[in-house]
């Protein structure tokens, strides 16, 4: 069952990377966001079911903006988007509750396969 997701991250061109993967999937992307505090703004706005979410944002970071949601929402699924070399900030992100984790750049099997398994 495709779902209501999402996009957070500061480069358009990455969001613009994750919703082609993600419409041509048959995924519905319900918003974008270029930081942690309008991906908080958006989510309270769209209450999607999934979100994926850039770690190093200007404004807030995506870890802040995850703990923020799931504050909201409790049971918020959120999957972290890292650049290669951030794993302690990627360990940080699923202590506070991320479901997965992709590495930029983008495979689109890869995403896919994260956001199927964390909507189960």
């Amino acid at each position: 069952m495709p779902g209501r997701i999402l996009i957070v991250d500061d480069a358009a061109f990455m969001r613009m990377m994750i919703k082609d993967i993600l419409t041509k999937n048959g995924f519905e992307v319900v918003g974008e966001a270029p930081d942690g505090a309008q991906a908080v703004e958006k989510y309270k706005e769209h209450m999607p079911d999934l979100v994926t979410m850039d770690i190093t944002m200007p404004e807030m970071d995506g870890i802040t903006s995850l703990k923020k949601i799931r504050k909201i929402n409790p049971d918020a699924k959120v999957i972290m988007c890292s650049a290669m070399g951030q794993q302690a900030m990627v360990i940080d992100a699923i202590q506070a509750g991320a479901k997965d984790f992709i590495v930029k750049p983008f495979q689109a099997d890869r995403v896919l396969e994260a956001i199927n398994k964390t909507m189960g």
